[in-house]
């Protein structure tokens, strides 16, 4: 008897901006919206902690291609700290490790954002995914060990105070790649001598998402319908986000379908227009407004690199 082959689900491919709610841990989020869509391939560009809520992209199909494209992308954060204890998370997730009496006046803390903002050596939290000698910060940290985890450069463009009361104060910022909001909260009440940890975080963009194209759970469970047997695949699908739009940091060539069909088979073709790039090491071919192809543009020539389906 012949064994049933896996099933594996859809080839549909997209972008799902999530709006993520808290409590929801970002694999989880994966393996939701991933039913959802019965796609057959499905991942997120950049974690996102379960007490934080917001935007958690989901690369759905030949999307996940383009994920790195994303997790590059500039970030926003919108988070309040909370003045007075620090926690061993950094966050209201941990336990309280110090207290202080102290708390920090507006001025005072809008005196040390400049300390903050640009090109600034981090230390990640203890109960991060930072790996350790092949071990990840957060399993070392559960079992009771403190670890050295080295510093390392993050960049914020941006630092703005939005709203200061005496225990707590809200803060927006624009920041690259690997920063670790929880540990600015920390050194921050270091530095201001009455300790913090992070009591709201919200993700609100990721480049190049915007609010705009927020979904949330509800709104894709509505959408896909109540009857099980019979989802309505055409509905939620309207919801996706093309897989291209991932790639607004590249250089764009419109081709033809016949230039689309050689791309597909590894073949490199000439580039025709006057505004067509002459070289570039990275750019994307585009047929009918779809994603072909992200590929290297030399001597007037595009040669694919990485090639999509459909």
């Amino acid at each position: 008897m012949a064994r049933r082959g896996k099933k594996k689900g859809r080839p549909v491919s997209g972008w799902v901006i999530l709006d993520k709610p808290v409590g929801m841990g970002s694999t989880e989020a994966v393996s939701k919206i991933k039913w959802l869509f019965q796609a057959e391939k499905a991942g997120h560009a950049g974690t996102l902690d379960p007490l934080a809520s917001g935007m958690l992209p989901i690369a759905l199909g030949e999307a996940t291609k383009t994920v790195p494209y994303v997790q590059d992308g500039a970030k926003v954060y919108r988070f309040t700290v909370a003045w007075g204890e620090e926690r061993t998370t950094d966050d209201l997730e941990g336990e309280v490790s110090k207290t202080s009496t102290d708390r920090p006046s507006e001025e005072a803390v809008r005196a040390i954002l400049p300390k903050y903002t640009g090109v600034i050596l981090q230390t990640p939290p203890q109960f991060s995914a930072i790996k350790i000698g092949g071990e990840r910060a957060y399993d070392l940290a559960r079992g009771g060990e403190t670890v050295e985890i080295p510093p390392r450069e993050v960049e914020i463009g941006r630092f703005d105070l939005i709203e200061h009361t005496a225990d707590k104060t809200v803060f927006e910022i624009e920041c690259g790649k690997g920063t670790y909001v929880r540990s600015l909260a920390r050194d921050m009440g270091r530095d201001l001598g009455c300790l913090g940890h992070i009591a709201t975080l919200r993700r609100t963009e990721v480049d190049p998402f915007t609010p705009e194209d927020f979904v949330t759970v509800e709104e894709l469970e509505r959408a896909r319908g109540e009857d099980a047997d019979a989802p309505d695949f055409a509905a939620i699908d309207e919801l996706l986000i093309d897989t291209g739009a991932a790639l607004d940091c590249l250089p764009r060539v419109d081709i033809t379908d016949d230039a689309a069909n050689r791309i597909r088979l590894g073949n490199p073709i000439i580039i025709r227009g006057r505004d067509a790039p002459v070289e570039a090491e990275e750019a994307c071919a585009m047929a009918r407004g779809r994603l072909v192809a992200i590929g290297a543009i030399e001597a007037g020539m595009f040669k694919p690199k990485r090639v999509f389906v459909g």
